[in-house]
């Protein structure tokens, strides 16, 4: 499977640990967004749902997106500036990543062939950041001066976005990560390919899980919580349909595009 292998290849990229960041209160409503791949046009039609819903909320309140940002949809490009720029007011936003942008990395920095990449939809987002992939091949035989110009053109503002992102977010109730967790290890020493590939082994297991795990990277049919889990990626770039859940106050509200 293409997936199992381009991980295999993204093996040296997970010796540098990524960032986790942690939070000593959840006392804020929190709108949790799953994967979004591109979709522009549904996170903008959820943020509006998001904020009329909010209105009528008191203070603050905070946005998590769940990672997987890029790739197969349409609008990568378009997602990642949105993400990068400043929340709305009133709001905050904390943005962790998923299995995707770090196969965009892992291209960017050789770790991955640009064939991988393609495997997983980054043709759809070189397309978002104005490459065409057949055209350069005309223009650009070689592989190696094919990956030097794409390298090369991809804004270094995104990138460094994307290579800043963290990996989880820990509170003392929730944990949101972009896969979910290995249940046979504590949090603290939780591995990062499992937490944005992990499958069966966090889905399938009876081990207890120590708090709510909220996540996305699997497509479900609907977002809902089952046990301490709640899966968020409702296959947005093919169904149409991306989820958020709101969390407050020891209740969990879910809506959809």
């Amino acid at each position: 499977m293409a997936a199992s292998r381009i991980r295999e290849k993204m093996a040296s990229g997970f010796a540098h640990r990524r960032s986790r960041e942690w939070l000593e209160h959840l006392d804020m409503p929190t709108y949790v967004i799953g994967d979004v791949h591109g979709r522009y046009d549904l996170l903008s039609a959820l943020e509006r749902k998001i904020f009329a819903d909010a209105a009528g909320l008191p203070g603050r309140k905070l946005i998590i997106m769940l990672g997987d940002f890029i790739d197969r949809g349409p609008a990568s490009a378009q997602v990642v500036g949105r993400l990068m720029a400043s929340p709305p007011n009133g709001f905050d936003r904390i943005c962790l990543t998923g299995n995707h942008e770090m196969a965009m990395l892992a291209y960017i920095d050789g770790e991955i062939s640009l064939d991988d990449w393609v495997a997983l939809g980054g043709d759809a987002t070189l397309a978002s950041y104005g490459v065409d992939i057949q055209k350069l091949r005309e223009r650009y035989p070689k592989q190696k001066q094919l990956d030097t110009f794409i390298r090369t053109w991809l804004p270094d503002d995104h990138v460094n976005f994307l290579r800043r992102l963290p990996i989880l977010l820990d509170t003392p109730e929730v944990l949101f990560v972009h896969a979910g967790i290995d249940p046979d290890r504590p949090i603290s020493e939780q591995q990062d390919d499992d937490l944005v590939f992990i499958r069966s082994r966090f889905h399938d297991s009876a081990q207890p899980l120590p708090k709510l795990i909220v996540h996305g990277h699997t497509p479900i049919r609907q977002a809902e919580v089952d046990g301490l889990r709640l899966n968020l990626d409702t296959g947005a770039f093919y169904t149409g349909r991306l989820s958020a859940a709101r969390l407050w106050q020891g209740r969990v509200h879910i809506t959809s595009t």
